[in-house]
């Protein structure tokens, strides 16, 4: 009887742990974007660029290291969870790439670990970081939020192009003639990100063992490559990301969520080309610019160029982990800026 009762007791214990770990609702973190968002820094092998060399050999992010079982950190109070699909996919046809305590495992890295452990350690309450993206996607095209309206744009040689709104396709037509759609339409990737963001949530302990409510607290956003090589879309992307901003937080039911953006790591200040075009969109809708006075307080970007170890976005900047883990901390860092702000 003894061991029964100690074991019982056990089990109650154990119980009422993870009652109170869940008793506050999750706070949720939504990342999207492409490829970079998704992660392509290298884990393994033991040379420079790899995250298994920056931290077993260079010691750097020592917090992703558990020195007392000698393998990677296990958080208990960060979930890591990823889903992967392409356009308005079903739940069923998208690939569900994480769903764990946040912890160090697979072949890459994105800024999820960075981003995870800053803010885990702000929160003092559950979280779960919940990415859903894919690569080489346009917030001027797939990822156009609804309400987006279409728009004229007159290119290099005169022509004037109109660029499709929120459900049109194709991306563009000559301005005057019949769009002839094609097989995807605008804001057909938001939509799949988003659904399987809320079937996720919906489905909260199956992702957040013993959950039963949750909060979107904030959303990260990593992305911009494939506009910048559209001077359309570039120039665009401002319009589109204060509508992106706006639309998550009514989507989510979740208005005083904050929001992180990050540019791409090989821009630098004062470049006009279509990254610099990105990069002046992030920081005119930061909220210390003064544009957006309904941003003060709640929206941030962080300018990457001096978290990158080098090469750029469209070539994933070489597969270097540091790279990943730098903008990550950094974007994290941005978010706690924002949430202690609200206190």
């Amino acid at each position: 009887p003894n061991e029964k009762h100690t074991m019982m007791f056990k089990v109650a214990v154990l119980l009422a742990v993870a009652a109170c770990a869940t008793a506050k609702p999750v706070q949720v973190f939504i990342l999207m974007g492409q490829s970079n968002m998704l992660g392509e820094g290298k884990i393994n092998g033991d040379t420079n660029g790899t995250l298994e060399f920056a931290v077993k050999t260079e010691h750097k992010y020592p917090y992703l290291w558990d020195t007392a079982k000698n393998t990677w950190a296990v958080r208990d109070d960060v979930r890591n969870v990823f889903i992967m699909g392409s356009g308005n996919a079903s739940f069923e046809k998208s690939k569900l790439e994480h769903n764990e305590w946040m912890t160090v495992t697979g072949n890459t890295i994105g800024p999820e670990l960075g981003i995870g452990n800053f803010v885990g350690n702000f929160t003092g309450a559950p979280a779960m970081m919940l990415k859903a993206c894919i690569g080489d996607r346009a917030l001027g095209w797939d990822l156009l939020p609804p309400g987006s309206p279409s728009f004229d744009y007159e290119d290099e040689k005169n022509v004037t192009w109109t660029y499709a709104g929120y459900h049109q396709s194709p991306s563009r037509w000559e301005k005057g003639t019949t769009p002839v759609p094609i097989g995807w339409m605008a804001g057909e990737q938001y939509d799949g990100d988003t659904n399987r963001t809320a079937h996720i949530l919906a489905n909260l302990s199956a992702y957040y063992p013993g959950a039963t409510d949750y909060e979107v607290a904030g959303f990260f956003w990593w992305q911009g490559d494939r506009d910048s090589r559209d001077m359309a879309l570039a120039e665009r992307y401002e319009f589109n990301l204060v509508n992106l901003i706006k639309t998550l937080r009514k989507q989510f039911n979740a208005p005083n969520a904050k929001f992180v953006t990050a540019s791409l790591g090989q821009t630098v200040k004062g470049d006009t080309d279509g990254g610099g075009k990105i990069l002046d969109a992030m920081l005119a809708v930061d909220g210390t610019s003064g544009k957006y006075p309904e941003f003060k307080g709640n929206v941030a970007a962080v300018y990457s160029h001096p978290y990158s170890m080098g090469s750029s976005s469209g070539a994933h900047y070489g597969g270097n982990a540091e790279t990943y883990m730098n903008i990550g901390q950094a974007m994290g860092n941005a978010m706690v800026g924002l949430l202690k702000g609200s206190q």
